[in-house]
């Protein structure tokens, strides 16, 4: 479809937002509550978006979509999701019948990853990683400002990696949904340090309290730093990206950004660090505008 507008929707599990970006520039942006555990009415929300946007601004544009899972290379149907109405569903098959045009389909956090790579805080760079870190961990990773894509759909997904260079002090195993141990996950989401620091606060009361100066959550800041460093290494050594951009509820957190690029020299195979850590300028909007530039 030859237009230069392009929507972008981010399918999340409470609400379903649109945006309309022509160039750089938005148009439009809106979004609906998504249907709880009813795939027939998700795909309806996501047809009246588009078409009421459409309407709206009087002009047709190509579809992509963040979704919180991914479409299997081999059947075309999706998995890995935890918005459970999706999986074995042909999502992207029912859209193209039902908008009749092609729609692309992203996991949301290489959604995130490219919004970032394109427009945002990692724009300008030939290799970023983008990380997301809140009720899970996730990422994605743009070369060339083009989502890396595998075999398997599942380019980036470092939080289903163990963490590595584990030392008792990092605490008893804990079960990953995925049915592994010690999961990146487990450590580095927000319910997953809730959990580990056993001080009975979530996430944000406890980078709260940490930037407060309590002692307890300050040390529980200091070791998800220090675990956080850790797993960036690790990606560091394999992809050696130029910017790693963070996202999610965590990724506002500003000690972040000073306490964990010193931590990094210990575990990368380097004599030093030149990969930069940065914020998402997107915010919580990258995930949208990353669907939006599924289309180039």
């Amino acid at each position: 479809m030859r237009t230069s507008l392009r929507f972008g929707i981010d399918l999340g599990g409470t609400k379903t937002e649109i945006i309309a970006l022509e160039g750089s520039d938005e148009r439009l942006r809106r979004r609906l509550p998504t249907p709880q555990g009813d795939y027939p009415a998700t795909v309806q929300t996501i047809v009246r978006l588009v078409q009421e946007a459409e309407q709206q601004l009087g002009a047709r544009g190509s579809v992509g979509i963040g979704i919180p899972g991914t479409r299997s290379p081999d059947h075309g149907r999706i998995k890995n999701a935890n918005s459970t109405c999706l999986i074995g569903q042909d999502l992207q098959g029912d859209l193209q019948h039902l908008l009749q045009r092609p729609v692309r389909l992203a996991n949301d956090a290489d959604c995130f990853a490219l919004s970032e790579a394109s427009d945002g805080a990692g724009a300008g760079a030939d290799s970023v990683f983008g990380v997301i870190l809140g009720t899970g961990v996730g990422g994605g990773i743009v070369i060339h400002g083009r989502l890396l894509a595998g075999p398997n759909a599942i380019a980036g997904e470092w939080g289903h990696n163990a963490l590595p260079w584990r030392t008792p002090a990092d605490g008893p195993a804990r079960r990953c949904y995925c049915g592994l141990d010690d999961c990146i996950e487990t450590f580095l989401s927000g319910p997953g340090w809730a959990a580990r620091s056993g001080l009975g606060l979530n996430a944000a009361g406890l980078a709260r309290l940490a930037q407060d100066g309590e002692p307890a959550a300050a040390q529980a800041l200091d070791t998800y730093c220090e675990q956080l460093a850790r797993a960036l290494a690790s990606v560091i050594n394999v992809i050696d990206p130029q910017v790693i951009v963070l996202g999610g509820g965590l990724s506002n957190i500003p000690a972040l950004y000073q306490r964990v690029p010193p931590l990094l020299v210990r575990h990368v195979f380097s004599d030093q660090v030149n990969t930069r850590l940065v914020q998402a300028r997107h915010g919580d909007s990258s995930g949208v505008r990353g669907a939006a530039w599924l289309w180039p």
